[in-house]
């Protein structure tokens, strides 16, 4: 497998609240979006990828059993963290991060997932999103009160319903599947999302290119179309 990463602070920010990491040896990816303003938001990201760090870092069994379990614990640890530092710096109230955590086990995968980043997988030039956001505008696309155009503009666009570090106990979507010869997994904070349309990023990631090029295009085309947000992305292509 190849792994790369870069996050782009954007047009518009002072600061970047993303984080990302890839770990090939571990075979280990993520994105993680702070939130909460300034130092707090780049704290509770930077909190979710040393604590992932840590609970991957001793070789275990490679069965994908393991692998969720590994993914659930990582998630669970990074929100008790993000709380007890809330109790210990009650001026960072409201701080926490969205997430994606993917980690190749054998011929498989297992993807963690909370709140509004996303994990996409190009598959024999389809893109097919792996995700579905914990966000108000899409529980209302899911309940027929908007369309996916209307979404586009929605004031609530932005508007989280979960997220690592906001409250005692964390629900977080475990998927898994198979990976095969010429995959390509997009891991991604909303700064793509939000300004790129998903043709668009499949037409990207169907260019000819190395992985790092595909990582480029993607941050590049984000910031023509505004930059609003830090840009995140990290690819793991399966070879």
């Amino acid at each position: 497998m190849v792994f790369f990463g870069k996050t782009d602070v954007g047009l518009k920010r002072a600061n970047n609240e993303d984080s990302f990491l890839v770990k090939p040896e571990l075979g280990l990816c993520l994105v993680a979006d702070g939130m909460g303003g300034a130092a707090a938001g780049e704290l509770a990201s930077r909190i979710f990828v040393e604590t992932a760090v840590e609970v991957f870092s001793t070789p275990l069994s490679r069965s994908e059993d393991n692998g969720a379990n590994l993914v659930q614990k990582a998630f669970r640890w990074a929100n008790e963290r993000i709380l007890d530092h809330v109790r210990m710096e009650p001026r960072h109230k409201g701080m926490g991060c969205t997430a994606e955590l993917m980690v190749f086990c054998n011929d498989g995968f297992v993807l963690g997932h909370v709140g509004d980043s996303r994990t996409y997988l190009l598959r024999n030039a389809q893109l097919k999103q792996l995700t579905h956001d914990h966000s108000v505008v899409q529980e209302q696309i899911d309940r027929g009160v908007i369309s996916p155009d209307e979404a586009k503009n929605h004031p609530l666009r932005g508007v989280i319903l979960r997220a690592v570090g906001v409250e005692e106990t964390i629900g977080v979507d475990l998927i898994r599947g198979k990976r095969l010869s010429g995959d390509l997994f997009l891991l991604c904070s909303d700064g793509l999302t939000d300004m790129v349309d998903d043709p668009l990023i499949q037409e990207a990631l169907c260019l000819k290119g190395a992985v790092h090029e595909k990582v480029d295009k993607l941050i590049e085309l984000a910031k023509s179309a505004g930059g609003h947000d830090n840009i995140t992305v990290v690819l793991s292509a399966v070879m």
